[in-house]
C-alpha cells in the first residue's frame, strides 16, 4: 500500500509566488524612501534659497539654492532639473525641480518643491 502526499510541491509553489511579492515590497519601500529623501533635499534647498533672497531684496535665491545642493549632495540623491526664482513687490519664491534616484532603470520620478517668504525691508525709524 502506498501513501499519497497531497502537499507535494507546495513549498516550491509558495516560494515561486511569495518571494517575488516580498522583493517587490522591499524594493517599493526603499524606492519610496529615496523619493522622500530627494523631496526633503529639494525643499531644504528651496528654503535656503528663499531665506537668502528675502534678505537681499528678492535676488540671489536660485544661486544660493544651487550652492546648497552642491554642498549637500553629490548628485546621487536627485538630479536637479531647474531652480527657478520669482519675486514680486512683497514676496519671493524659489522652486527646485528635478528627479529622484530610482532603482528601476529608465523610470523617472519627478520632484518639485517650492518655498515662499516675504521680502524683508530695512527702514530707518
Amino acid at each position: 500500500m502506498t501513501r499519497r502526499h497531497p502537499e507535494r510541491g507546495s513549498a516550491t509553489l509558495e516560494t515561486v509566488l511569495l518571494w517575488p511579492a516580498v522583493f517587490l515590497l522591499i524594493f517599493g519601500i526603499v524606492h519610496a524612501g529615496l523619493w522622500f529623501h530627494a523631496r526633503n533635499v529639494a525643499l531644504s534647498a528651496a528654503r535656503e534659497g528663499v531665506r537668502a533672497a528675502s534678505l537681499v531684496d528678492g535676488a540671489g535665491g536660485a544661486a544660493r539654492a544651487a550652492d546648497f545642493l552642491a554642498a549637500t549632495t553629490d548628485g546621487t540623491v536627485m538630479r536637479v532639473g531647474d531652480i527657478h526664482e520669482t519675486s514680486d513687490a512683497d514676496t519671493v519664491t524659489v522652486t527646485v525641480t528635478g528627479s529622484s534616484t530610482t532603482l528601476i532603470p529608465g523610470w523617472r520620478v519627478d520632484v518639485s518643491q517650492s518655498a515662499t517668504a516675504p521680502i524683508r525691508r530695512w527702514t530707518a525709524p
